[in-house]
């Protein structure tokens, strides 16, 4: 996944409270390395909701900006198991978040998944915050 046409996105959801006030982040790096910052405050949800959340965010804004060979990376390692399919969604809140991800998911030519430590997913937990408290205030 490192040819010059592949594009990156880490994501990342947060809620404050579970469920709580919550929000979602996508940093998007296209293959010439700009980034696309995106976040999106998403009201009272759970954190695994806002986890898919920040993951159907990315994938509509790759789509939207054009991405077919993407790699998304997250530090929710249960959701990036569960798109993979080493993992089943067994919660019912989920699964329409899960679901919709894996139709949009379908869309790119070339679409991987690889679980980040948080640290290496910092800007994406920034605008997951920033989305949090502009839609409290």
């Amino acid at each position: 996944m490192t040819s010059s046409s592949h594009w990156q996105a880490y994501t990342d959801g947060g809620s404050r409270g579970n469920p709580g006030p919550a929000g979602c982040g996508a940093h998007i790096i296209d293959p010439n390395g700009a980034e696309h910052p995106f976040y999106k405050y998403l009201g009272k949800m759970t954190n695994n909701q806002a986890e898919y959340s920040g993951l159907l965010l990315a994938l509509e804004e790759l789509k939207n900006l054009g991405a077919t060979q993407v790699l998304i990376r997250a530090d929710s390692e249960l959701m990036v198991k569960q798109m993979r399919g080493e993992y089943r969604v067994k919660n019912p809140n989920i699964l329409p978040l899960f679901q919709k991800a894996k139709q949009l998911a379908k869309e790119f030519a070339d679409i991987k998944f690889e679980h980040v430590r948080r640290e290496f997913n910092k800007e994406a937990d920034r605008l997951a915050n920033v989305a949090i408290d502009e839609g409290v205030l």
